[in-house]
């Protein structure tokens, strides 16, 4: 499958899941609106508030982290390859008078934003839709302005390698680490590979030399990362807790934009 198909291809994903209603598809609830800063950056990464910030919301459409940003006062540019997550954006912020920008594109093609553009990026886990991640974070440093923030979360590579059914030893490993090759989607879409995997998305591992490596040579520093905290005791076996307790599901990057290449760089398009 060539780029394009695959990006046509994960583009339907999210667009049936959108009209489904599926949980990843859904806006912020009333009491969350309420207290969007502790919702969005319970690691205090934000700084207390982000009134009148410009935020670019990166392959976040769905209603819910735009809306969030949104209620907390920063102004908010939301970005998604999927015309029916945006379509959720859009209501939102018509129902609850939210001003923000929606712009359908891949998050490997900013060239509608300006250099230097915003003062945090806010990128939910989608990295694993596209064969590389360094025409993403190019764009990303771009249109970051030198000081600002790049907040990022990922796939970590042992998720996307491992199996979903424990064995005696754990979750065994069962795809390799180093390949250009999307991951194979799971046998059988268990609870908890269904909670970990898109079904019918087509996904790419991304090494950490590719994630971490790849931010620095892109101009950011790392500040701070964490891996959020799903396992649980005693959780059920193949459950999506009980395999978070062996194997982490996810990180989350705090990046800072250092210089001013942003404003020196030619935007990427994909062609």
């Amino acid at each position: 499958m060539n780029h394009d198909a695959t990006l046509d291809n994960n583009r339907r994903v999210y667009d049936r899941m959108a009209d489904a209603g599926n949980p990843l598809c859904r806006p912020a609830t009333e009491e969350e609106l309420s207290r969007p800063l502790s919702v969005v950056d319970q690691a205090g990464w934000l700084g207390g508030s982000i009134a009148g910030k410009r935020v670019l919301c990166l392959a976040a459409g769905g209603g819910r982290q735009s809306s969030l940003y949104a209620a907390a006062g920063a102004e908010v540019t939301v970005v998604d390859l999927s015309g029916a997550m945006l379509e959720l954006d859009r209501q939102v912020a018509a129902q609850r008078g939210y001003r923000m920008r929606v712009l359908q594109t891949t998050m490997e093609d900013l060239s509608g934003l300006n250099n230097a553009e915003f003062d945090i990026v806010i990128h939910p886990v989608s990295t694993c839709y596209v064969p590389s991640v360094t025409p993403v974070f190019a764009e990303v440093a771009r249109v970051t302005r030198p000081g600002g923030l790049y907040i990022s979360q990922h796939k970590q590579p042992i998720s996307l390698q491992a199996g979903y059914q424990r064995s005696a030893d754990g979750y065994p490993i069962r795809h390799a680490y180093y390949r250009d090759a999307p991951v194979p989607p799971p046998a059988v879409m268990s609870p908890s590979a269904s909670r970990l995997r898109e079904q019918g998305a087509v996904e790419f591992l991304h090494r950490w030399e590719d994630l971490i490596g790849g931010l620095c040579r892109s101009g950011f520093v790392i500040e701070d990362l964490i891996e959020p905290l799903h396992a649980k005791a005693n959780a059920v076996a193949n459950s999506f807790a009980d395999r978070a307790t062996y194997i982490p599901p996810y990180v989350r990057i705090k990046a800072r934009r250092i210089g001013d290449a942003a404003a020196e760089r030619p935007a990427i398009v994909i062609a």
